[in-house]
């Protein structure tokens, strides 16, 4: 045991003050994040919405968090990821806080899409900010450290804020929410020197140089759009773990909540104890990124087949297992496989590209799932879903044949 926690927190070792720095607003940030995990509910018992209108308003949500992506990566190209990161964080701060004013349902989908794509902006500048931070060899787990911390936070924001709802009603979540954005924006510019930037932005700038898989006067990296749209298929299928799943282990196995809950636990458990140690292996061993994500990608698919004929408790857990280590080879590797095929000085817009195919799916995965299921049964969901999961496979190892080729041309 002692062995296994010695080698545990090696994996967290050789990071930059300014990675943990990253880590720890991130973590303050997504705890912080209150208001959108109990927003339904709040519209719908204090605000009297019908699902009709609740539903419209998340779908300005979504709309949001792909104008904030695409908005953000090309400011960070132009601006650099520290004025926006500062700029997201300070605005989004007020924004929330400016929700709890909103009655009207337009003012509210406005105000909704307007935060939303405000605080959206964040993400293309946090992924530069920490490859900006790391290098080849850590780049991987540094993201992977990263996304710990935004589970960690997500698992410790429900617990927080379902205190303060019994406490203080709705009105302290929005000044809670508002205000970790800025006590984020505090630690990042105490702990952050910018003039380290700038010397991070030459050491990546020479890195890129070295390491140039794109030609600049390439107008479509083919290789890319491949990528994005095999990611867009498993994230797709990654969003039905939170939606269509759940209500199945309700209706059909009849499960209650807190075991419910335990289920989608087991999901951050899984992810908290293998996650950094599995990456900190596969980033020594230096396997290729597209082999790793292929690998992910089987995994994530074979866990929707095992729902098929799931009939016990039992194979759920199987499943929830494989979606789980499929999530984790993907999403790992996906982030730094991103930003290697970005071309230098449009860094952001890849990252950006990246975080609008989950976006995407975040939308449409739980309204195509929910309307295949109430039109067909949850049988025909894991079926599509088994099928779209073999399209991102096949798409993914079309991805690795190609770079194949392409490292051997350039070695040529």
């Amino acid at each position: 045991m002692k062995n296994y926690l010695n080698a545990y927190f090696d994996n967290f070792r050789g990071f930059s003050q300014e990675v943990w720095v990253l880590t720890l607003i991130t973590y303050i940030n997504r705890a912080g994040a209150m208001v959108m995990l109990f927003l339904t509910k709040y519209l719908h018992d204090n605000l009297f919405f019908n699902l009709t209108q609740i539903g419209w308003m998340l779908f300005c949500i979504g709309v949001g968090a792909l104008f904030g992506n695409w908005i953000g990566g090309k400011l960070t190209d132009r601006l650099g990821f520290y004025t926006v990161m500062l700029g997201s964080l300070f605005l989004t701060g007020f924004g929330i806080i400016s929700l709890m004013f909103l009655y009207d349902f337009v003012e509210i989908c406005i105000g909704l899409f307007l935060v939303t794509a405000i605080a959206d902006t964040y993400k293309p500048a946090m992924y530069i900010a920490v490859s900006n931070f790391t290098n080849k060899k850590n780049r991987t787990r540094a993201l992977t450290l990263v996304r710990l911390a935004v589970n960690l936070g997500i698992v410790s924001g429900p617990i927080i804020a379902g205190l303060v709802i019994q406490k203080d009603n709705y009105d302290m979540l929005f000044w809670i929410d508002g205000l970790t954005c800025i006590i984020a924006i505090s630690v990042f510019m105490l702990l952050i020197d910018e003039s380290k930037i700038y010397k991070a932005r030459r050491k990546i700038h020479r890195e890129r140089k070295l390491n140039k898989v794109i030609t600049t006067n390439q107008k479509i990296d083919i290789n890319f759009v491949i990528f994005l749209f095999a990611s867009f298929l498993t994230a797709f299928l990654f969003f039905q773990l939170f939606t269509t799943i759940p209500l199945y282990n309700s209706d059909k196995l009849k499960l209650d909540e807190f075991q419910i809950g335990m289920l989608l636990a087991l999901n951050g458990l899984l992810i908290f104890l293998f996650e950094m140690p599995l990456i900190g292996f596969l980033e020594r061993k230096t396997f290729e990124a597209t082999k790793i994500i292929l690998l992910g990608s089987v995994f994530m698919t074979s866990g929707f087949f095992f729902l098929l004929f799931s009939k016990s408790v039992f194979i759920l857990v199987v499943s929830i297992f494989l979606i789980t280590l499929g999530q984790i080879l993907l999403f790992s590797f996906s982030n730094s496989f991103a930003f290697t095929r970005a071309v230098h000085g449009q860094e952001g817009k890849y990252m950006a590209f990246y975080a609008m195919s989950f976006s995407a799916a975040q939308i449409l995965s739980p309204k195509i799932g929910f309307s295949v299921i109430e039109n067909f049964n949850y049988f025909s969901n894991w079926l599509l879903m088994g099928v779209i999961g073999l399209i991102g496979i096949m798409l993914y190892y079309k991805l690795d044949k190609n770079v194949r080729f392409e490292t051997l041309a350039k070695e040529v």
